[in-house]
């Protein structure tokens, strides 16, 4: 492929440049901030911010592979800039109008909102600039979802309650936790098991959803069984590709966390639309990496 035709490329580069088959997980991270927070999600204000957090998504995303496209020439050569697929110059560009459209929908939202808008911004800026060889970059990650968390309820309600706090500190964990446990190479070693902590910490939080009859112990049974097979796959490698399908199970996890939060709430009906979020990404993961 010649270097003019990289001046033009296809709807399937753009998408996988955005890895939008991650995306239901951005949209359940929403619903549950909002309830969490005790706002209202069937709102014309949540579709707002659901659409402002796909653009925040999209365009970290997007100027993730920017700022990794050296590394991605010789370790993942099929990424859409080594590849040719698109210039650098464009994907540095959409990917900062992403996240100038994501600041702009928050900011009729109020002030609480833009501000919160403000801080993911540039909290995905700092994450895609340092990722790469830096022992804090998980948290930084983690910190982006948890952020979701904070956007939605300053929209929905106008502050951030403690409990919200709490939820969102647990998601940092969670989506930490999976950053970290992608890098172990023998999980199964003592020394290396602290990741699992990370994780195990939503699933705790959790543990109000048994009380809410047998559609709050399904949900909670699903997340708790998605969290388990995937360290079975990081732990036991029992079969090729096994951490790489480990991480993408638990990035769609991020959906039954959302639900069995929701469940905990007694709020049964999103509750089962995140369980539905977290089966849209893993069949969207089969045609769009998701990492």
């Amino acid at each position: 492929m010649t270097v003019a035709a990289a001046s033009t490329f296809s709807l399937v580069t753009l998408l996988k440049l955005g890895r939008v088959s991650n995306l239901p997980t951005v949209w359940t991270n929403v619903v549950a901030g909002t309830l969490i927070a005790g706002g209202a999600w069937q709102t014309g204000r949540t579709g707002l911010v659901v659409l402002a957090m796909t653009l925040f998504y999209a365009g970290g995303m997007y100027l993730n592979d920017y700022f990794d496209r050296s590394i991605d020439a010789r370790e993942r050569p099929e990424r859409p800039i080594p590849a040719r697929e698109i210039s650098p110059r464009a994907v540095v560009a959409i990917g900062s109008a992403l996240l100038v459209g994501g600041i702009a929908l928050m900011m009729p939202l109020g002030f609480s909102a833009l501000v919160s808008g403000l801080l993911l911004a540039a909290t995905v800026v700092v994450y895609d600039l340092f990722h790469k060889g830096y022992s804090f970059s998980p948290l930084v990650m983690g910190l982006c979802r948890a952020l979701i968390y904070v956007g939605a309820a300053a929209a929905a309600v106008g502050n951030i309650s403690p409990t919200l706090v709490l939820a969102a500190l647990s998601l940092l964990a969670f989506v930490a936790g999976i950053s970290y446990a992608a890098w172990q190479e023998h999980l199964d070693r003592s020394s290396n098991l602290w990741p699992i902590a990370l994780l195990a910490l939503p699933v705790l939080l959790a543990l109000p959803a048994l009380r809410q009859g047998i559609a709050g112990v399904v949900i909670y049974l699903a997340l708790f069984v998605a969290v388990a097979s995937a360290l079975y796959l990081l732990t036991k490698r029992p079969i090729a590709d096994a951490v790489p399908l480990a991480v993408g199970l638990l990035i769609a996890s991020i959906s039954l966390v959302d639900a069995a939060f929701l469940a905990a709430l007694g709020a049964i009906t999103p509750a089962f639309m995140a369980v539905v979020g977290f089966a849209l990404t893993l069949a969207l993961q089969k045609y769009i990496a998701g990492t």
